[in-house]
């Protein structure tokens, strides 16, 4: 398993005859014990575009620390904000040989690299010299330590660091990093770092080795990130803005599914597939639809395979909040029954996970990238957004209130559903259009929102209702017993959520909400 933290560090650059200042006391009781040299050989592998570190992410070997067979680290971003020239990024290491990447790193960085191949990108040596940072807790700089000892809070490392092409040094260059470990004291890292200033250290610059180490090539943009777009956009920048938004949110949520860290993953993943196969429709007037139509296709075949995980999640802990109305000993015969709806969720999660793994899936993947750095539009999109996109959002909400005319007052549960997914659409429309609307749009959207949690309750008690029906099948009679208040139970909460649906939808259904779509 691997090792996982949160590193945060300030690098510093330094010339050859720099020399490093004594640090001891900047905080109470702190003090720096200096370490022998080491040697560090370390290979940084990547795709030939260097898609990785222009994301934002290394993954390399190094040896000379970690054991003898050394020690792979990914490195992955942290949003954090921690000042200027702080670089925050988790950490995660696994020790081994320099041989194929260790799957529990491989894994996280597939959604990124997707049908690449990895290479080596990079080989650089490094002569550490290492001070290690302790506080002594009686002065009150740290917690005391197990053995009531001073305090480990973080290190400075003074690098020499050579780049090594076919074997022969290619450039060197010099950097002083300061690292702090979680609950070190306040304002160590910039106390630390004003001290080497003073003694003629660079600025903090949060470039990575590597990255100086290959140069141009590696501060390149990556070719999957946040867009923004300015209010006066053309339809086809806001469109290309909500494509990197949904593929991002997919990407990002990948690792989160195959760890199964957290149910969240699976629902990410699918809003985001949900997301980009509902603009792709919405917004088909100003796409190439002989390109849009087979990555919608393709949208829905992943989307469905997600969702055998996903609709068990939701089942799960919808019957495991019911258990509470159940008396004993229903309560426990009901909770046998729930251990199927483990084993069914582990099924789907196979299942999903290998699909993750597929060729079709990482081409997948490949074809959305390009997607939005080239999403094919044709001329009308280059009209301003705000001229265009409240249309088309407007068409979506017309479907939606078409539908919701036609339903009684007492609609069946297809309709219902129905009614959601469209909703759905017209939310979704109207997000795109947000950046060349503005706060417009957000009181609809919130109330449009309103619509959808009460439409999706009610779709949640039917599936729970089918599901808890089949379960009698093989349950016994104590089993069937408590399944059966649990059913009427589903079946209480619909009729609630049936008569509510029209006033959640009337919410909507406002003219002071609605007036943005026709400008």
């Amino acid at each position: 398993m691997a090792s996982d933290s949160v590193e945060t560090e300030a690098k510093l650059g330094a010339w050859p005859g720099f020399e490093l200042p004594i640090v001891d006391g900047v905080v109470p009781g702190l003090r720096a014990e200096a370490g022998e040299p080491r040697t560090l050989d370390a290979t940084y592998v990547d795709a030939p575009d260097l898609r990785l570190i222009r994301a934002g992410i290394s993954l390399r070997h190094r040896a000379g620390e970690g054991g003898p067979d050394g020690l792979w680290t990914l490195k992955l971003p942290n949003d954090a904000d921690v000042g200027d020239g702080v670089l925050r990024r988790r950490e995660l290491t696994v020790p081994g040989s320099n041989g194929p990447v260790p799957t529990e790193l491989a894994v996280l960085v597939r959604p990124w690299l997707r049908t690449a191949s990895l290479g080596v990108v990079a080989h650089l040596q490094t002569v550490r010299r290492t001070a290690t940072l302790v506080v002594d807790p009686e002065a009150g700089g740290a917690d005391e330590a197990d053995g009531g000892g001073p305090v480990p809070v973080g290190s400075v490392d003074d690098d020499e660091v050579s780049v090594l092409q076919e074997g022969r040094v290619g450039a060197r260059f010099r950097e002083v990093e300061v690292e702090v470990v979680e609950g070190a004291p306040d304002g160590l890292l910039d106390a630390v770092v004003a001290v080497l200033r003073d003694a003629g250290a660079g600025a903090p610059d949060p470039t990575p080795k590597l990255v100086r180490a290959l140069g141009p090539r590696a501060l390149q943009p990556s070719d999957l990130a946040r867009i923004d777009v300015a209010d006066d956009a053309s339809a086809a920048e806001v469109l290309r803005a909500g494509i990197a938004a949904s593929v991002l949110r997919i990407v990002e949520h990948d690792a989160v599914i195959r760890a199964d860290e957290e149910p969240e993953g699976i629902h990410q993943a699918r809003v985001g597939m949900r997301r980009l196969r509902s603009d792709l429709k919405t917004f088909a007037p100003l796409l190439d639809t002989a390109w849009s139509e087979p990555l919608r296709e393709e949208l829905r075949w992943v989307a469905g395979e997600l969702g055998e995980v996903r609709d068990r999640d939701v089942l799960g802990a919808r019957l495991r909040d019911q258990l509470a109305v159940l008396p004993e000993p229903e309560r426990a015969a009901a909770a046998a029954v729930l251990v199927r709806l483990a084993k069914e969720r582990q099924r789907a999660l196979t299942k999903a996970v290998a699909t993750l793994d597929s060729r079709r899936y990482l081409a997948l993947l490949d074809r959305l990238v390009a997607a939005v750095n080239e999403p094919r539009t044709l001329p009308a999109a280059d009209a301003p957004g705000k001229d265009v996109l409240p249309g088309l959002a407007a068409d979506a909400f017309h479907t939606l209130r078409k539908g919701a005319r036609k339903l009684g007052k007492h609609p069946a549960d297809e309709a219902l559903h129905e009614a959601r997914i469209k909703a759905k659409k017209a939310r979704y429309a109207a997000d795109v259009a947000v950046p060349v609307v503005g706060d417009a749009v957000k009181a609809y959207t919130k109330a449009m929102g309103a619509l959808q949690d009460v439409l999706g309750d009610h779709h949640d008690c039917a599936v729970a209702e089918a599901w808890l029906t089949e379960a009698t099948r093989a349950a016994t009679r104590g089993q069937a017993f408590a399944l059966g208040q649990l059913v009427a139970h589903q079946r209480h909460e619909a009729d609630r959520l049936r008569g509510e649906w029209r006033a959640a939808w009337e919410a909507v259904d406002r003219k002071k909400l609605t007036a943005w779509m026709s400008g």
